[in-house]
């Protein structure tokens, strides 16, 4: 059979992932820092975007505003949208209109009187009408803040000092002769994140080029420093440094740490009882002192900065209504210059920039015009998610946790008639403060767990009753899996022993032999 070269043609439709979708994709996922860190780079980059001043509401205009129900909010804020027709790209609509302008590039050199050109298209759009139907995203208005705009006290605050800049400042200021302070230095350096020594005293004595005795009298120095048990190769030895610097605690106590702190991590009382010849409930009191020390002496200079967490979302309980507000403070209005406008202008009498000129003005408005809608078709796809997860979920903003439902994201996209891929992303690391708290959107999705009787209910439900049994649990006699099981199901709920132990090592609940107490 002879191989030989054919030329075939074939038509198919297929999706092309333009940059203008790319953009509107990537500003669908983003959260509220990140979209306001993207617009402040494009309105720096792109000269035809400038951000539209507007006044801020004052505080008798917030308090007198009158919330509107949710079904009318939402009929504002998207009249006749048709842009979700198509699930897969129910939030893209606007892909396929710029894809007709990208072709028309390559004609744009022919006569101007054969068809209107990018130019005279945008040119064509009614910029004041365009700009004026930004879409209503909730109640109206932002919380007014400081008249002054100065920073909050907390934004003014220095950065604490971390562990090695403290032990470093304790040692300048103890009589180090140089030799130790460069040993102690190696030493600084081998500390890891919770405060032990990672390096053994061979390996430091190696790197600072002295004898191992000399380390090991720097060692004893740097782990008298605060905090007490810093530099300690093991647990163990981090426990002893803390007993001794206590000075008050009994023989007992050293003898555990010394001889069983095997035993002691198992919480196996009894055999330490044996071990030692003590009665257990001495041994029991000897225990709760040691568990008044610090496993970790580094706790209190954690190197990670905190995370504050700002919600992209507020719902607000009004009368027996929930109204949905997007957060959008920090986040600039947009608007095209005028000055590029009238380069654009068929009308400007004094067009007399080159077709370079013009190109490039076309170029940036059309970014900045993609820009605006793909912003203005994020927060409406967000309003419409949100307003889908509080009708599902009525019951939780209402009551708390115990009555959260199963919800999937399949069951969001066909209520708002998009694809659940793009549910999925609009729930990614977004955050809605609610009369409950503050959750992240992907918390009101939930597996389902059947009851014996009636619907099923949401695995965080199930997880809250699990924590609540836990916490209300007699100390002296700590309950089973299997006892939580047989609890459940007094409340009507049908869970196996081993969904219970995923879910409370899931809550960071230790097993009921390691919480048993000993009276």
């Amino acid at each position: 059979m002879a191989i030989e070269l054919k030329q075939q043609l074939k038509m198919q439709q297929t999706l092309v992932m333009t940059p203008q979708l790319q953009q509107a994709i990537k500003l669908l996922q983003l959260n509220q820092l990140e979209l306001v860190s993207l617009v402040q780079e494009e309105l720096q980059e792109n000269p035809c975007l400038e951000e539209e001043e507007r006044e801020e509401a004052t505080d008798a205009e917030v308090r007198d505003e009158t919330p509107e129900p949710l079904g009318e909010r939402e009929s504002a804020a998207d009249p006749g949208d048709g842009a979700e027709a198509n699930p897969e790209l129910g939030e893209l609509e606007m892909a396929a209109d710029l894809s007709g302008n990208e072709s028309s590039d390559a004609g744009a050199e022919s006569d101007a009187s054969e068809s209107p050109t990018d130019a005279d298209k945008i040119a064509d759009v009614q910029w004041d009408d365009y700009m004026d139907s930004h879409p209503l995203t909730g109640l109206e208005g932002r919380a007014p803040g400081d008249d002054d705009g100065r920073p909050s006290i907390e934004a003014t605050l220095s950065r604490a000092p971390n562990l090695a800049e403290h032990l470093s400042w304790q040692i300048q200021l103890s009589d180090y002769d140089a030799f130790e302070v460069a040993i102690a230095e190696w030493i600084i350096g081998n500390l890891d994140e919770k405060g032990y020594l990672i390096a053994t005293v061979e390996e430091i004595a190696r790197q600072a080029n002295v004898d191992q005795e000399r380390v090991i009298g720097v060692l004893a120095k740097v782990q008298s420093l605060d905090p007490v048990g810093v530099a300690a190769r093991d647990l163990r030895e981090c426990l002893l440094i803390q007993i001794h610097a206590s000075g008050n605690m009994g023989p007992l106590v050293l003898a555990i740490v010394e001889d069983h702190i095997d035993l002691l991590q198992k919480r196996d009382l009894k055999k330490i009882a044996r071990s030692l010849e003590v009665p257990i409930e001495d041994v029991s009191v000897a225990v709760r002192e040691i568990a008044s020390l610090e496993p970790r002496p580094a706790r209190a200079f954690g190197s990670d900065e905190p995370v504050y967490i700002i919600p992209d979302i507020y719902v607000y309980k009004v009368a027996d209504e929930f109204h949905i507000q997007l957060n959008e403070d920090g986040l600039p209005h947009l608007k095209i210059n005028n000055v590029y406008k009238n380069v654009l202008s068929k009308d400007n009498p004094s067009a007399g920039e080159s077709r370079e000129t013009k190109t490039y003005v076309q170029e940036k408005v059309r970014a900045a015009l993609w820009l605006i809608k793909s912003i203005h078709q994020r927060q409406r796809t967000i309003y419409k998610v949100t307003e889908s997860i509080i009708g599902y979920q009525r019951d939780f903003f209402e009551s708390g946790v115990s009555s959260l439902k199963p919800l999937n994201l399949r069951d969001v996209a066909e209520d708002i008639g998009m694809h659940e891929s793009t549910v999925s992303r609009v729930t990614t690391n977004k955050y809605m403060h609610t009369p409950q708290g503050i959750f992240e959107l992907k918390y009101f999705f939930n597996s389902s767990i059947s009851r014996i009787q009636g619907d099923a209910v949401a695995s965080a439900s199930v997880k809250e009753e699990i924590r609540k049994l836990v916490a209300s649990e007699n100390p002296l006699k700590p309950l089973s899996d299997q006892r939580i099981v047989e609890e459940l199901k007094g409340i009507n709920i049908d869970i196996a022993r081993r969904t219970v132990t995923k879910y409370r090592e899931s809550l960071n609940i230790l097993s009921s032999t390691k919480r048993r107490e000993v009276g």
